[in-house]
């Protein structure tokens, strides 16, 4: 069962060239401090700098994430992996999107961070097209240089991460089957990006019903951060399983959750 058909995003320009959201009213990322953001909330809260040197060869580590967005916490990722993980190693970057990017608005949104072009051009250069004139859904299994695929899913969260079951997974993404045998825990996911627009603003997402979803794909250990620390998502996370901790928030930002 195919989940439902994602929307193409509908972006606004601000007077300083950043995008944002006219489905949700919010931004994707401040461009004085969101790639610092990203790093902070997503890739130091979730130990991944020493996560990905402690990798044993041919090991491979899965991310999860909920809203891919302009991509830039996948790009701050493939940026610690390179500077971190074994040549041997292998990440796995699943990632789901509601309302994702055209191929345009996705290089003008990364054209802001010029200290990841590198990064920004193996994701373009792979990107799937998303027509502005048409529903888009599916799946998109993309290769990138360092052992690094990058799972798109055009489509709902919730309904997207309940379509992953262990059969599921390893007979479809291929070439990682021999890394994600079905039947066990090798496939779950280590850390989750729960990212997406703020509860407020887009409270569909943040629902019981994801949670539950996301504590199926985990096992014990697994992590997760969010930039938000709103009363809906501790007591989500609580429910499906996780043991959230309130940390300090990125910059003006008081709060943040990791669980």
């Amino acid at each position: 069962m195919e989940p439902d058909a994602a929307s193409c995003a509908r972006l606004m320009w601000d007077a300083n060239g950043e995008p944002l959201s006219e489905q949700f009213g919010d931004v994707y990322f401040a461009k004085e401090h969101g790639l610092d953001e990203s790093r902070y909330v997503f890739i130091a809260q979730n130990n991944l700098p020493q996560r990905f040197a402690e990798l044993a060869a041919d090991e491979t580590f899965i991310i999860g994430e909920t809203g891919f967005g302009t991509g830039l916490n996948f790009l701050a990722t493939l940026e610690c992996w390179q500077q971190h993980a074994s040549p041997s190693a292998h990440l796995h970057f699943i990632s789901v999107e509601r309302y994702p990017l055209n191929h345009e608005d996705l290089r003008r949104a990364l054209a802001l961070w010029p200290q990841l072009s590198t990064q920004a051009q193996a994701l373009l250069a792979a990107y799937p097209p998303v027509l502005s004139h048409s529903p888009n859904q599916g799946y998109f299994r993309l290769s990138l240089p360092g052992n690094v695929q990058l799972t798109l899913i055009f489509a709902d969260a919730t309904e997207a991460f309940n379509q992953f079951k262990p059969q599921y997974l390893g007979a479809t993404l291929m070439p990682l089957q021999q890394h994600l045998s079905p039947g066990t825990q090798a496939w779950a996911v280590d850390a989750w990006f729960l990212d997406g627009f703020a509860p407020s603003k887009n409270p569909s997402m943040w629902q019981a019903d994801l949670f539950r979803a996301l504590a199926n794909l985990s096992k014990p250990g697994t992590t997760l951060a969010t930039f938000t620390a709103a009363a809906v998502v501790k007591q989500g996370l609580q429910a499906a399983g996780f043991a959230w901790q309130k940390q300090r928030g990125f910059g003006r930002k008081r709060d943040m959750l990791t669980a």
